[in-house]
């Protein structure tokens, strides 16, 4: 038992890891190749990349990937609190052992693939939040307890991460993941409005939880002992 639970939180931090590396370090590699992978080619990384990932490690620990996603099943009552609070660590670590590789890999990198906003902070929070909900939202309904279930899951989840990519991406980052945005900004220095990446992306994917009740069957959203049911 203590095996098999020492596995989920290690898939949190391998998946983790491939996403900040893989995402974040297509922002670096087109930042220092004259947009070589233009913005498109920076929200299908992050897509393909979660989708892999889920493919890869579902099953293992239902690959949340993020500290919202895992808070979001919290309040749902999909997941124990202890196993939330082990997620969020696991993701936390990963990312910062990505952004940390990233680091050395591209060390004239400036930002590390770090969310900045474009306009206003309050712009971006705004939009982090909706964003996140959409994603959660998605993940609610594609979702059997704490893990995504069928083929069409990662397609599902992975497409809308590069659908909010694509289009709130130059304007506040389309981050949705607290972890994704903690790992550069530490690394990077760039921590002048990581508060809103933290904050924004955890209240949007609660608010799905509830935003999910309203519109499928009790039971759905929620296990039947939660308040949201």
């Amino acid at each position: 038992m203590m095996l098999r639970t020492m596995k989920r939180y290690f898939a949190e931090a391998i998946g983790t890891f491939m996403l900040v590396l893989a995402g974040c370090g297509a922002i670096a590699v087109n930042q220092l190749s004259d947009g070589a992978i233009t913005h498109p080619g920076i929200a299908l990384t992050f897509g393909l990349v979660v989708m892999a990932m889920i493919y890869a490690l579902g099953d293992t620990s239902g690959a949340h990937l993020n500290p919202a996603v895992s808070i979001a099943f919290r309040v749902a009552g999909r997941l124990p609190t202890r196993d939330m609070l082990a997620y969020i660590l696991a993701q936390c670590l990963g990312a910062i052992a990505a952004a940390a590789l990233l680091k050395w890999l591209f060390p004239s990198s400036q930002t590390l693939g770090a969310t900045l906003p474009a306009g206003s902070n309050a712009q971006s929070f705004v939009l982090e939040l909706i964003i996140t909900l959409m994603l959660m939202y998605v993940i609610l309904a594609v979702a059997t307890g704490a893990k995504e279930k069928g083929i069409m899951a990662g397609i599902a989840i992975g497409s809308t991460v590069a659908l909010n990519a694509l289009w709130a991406g130059p304007i506040c980052g389309a981050s949705m993941n607290p972890a994704r945005s903690l790992a550069p900004a530490l690394l990077s220095g760039h921590t002048e409005s990581l508060w809103l990446y933290l904050l924004a992306p955890t209240l949007g994917s609660v608010a799905a939880v509830f935003l999910c009740r309203l519109t499928h069957a009790p039971g759905t959203c929620c296990t039947p002992d939660t308040a949201c049911t």
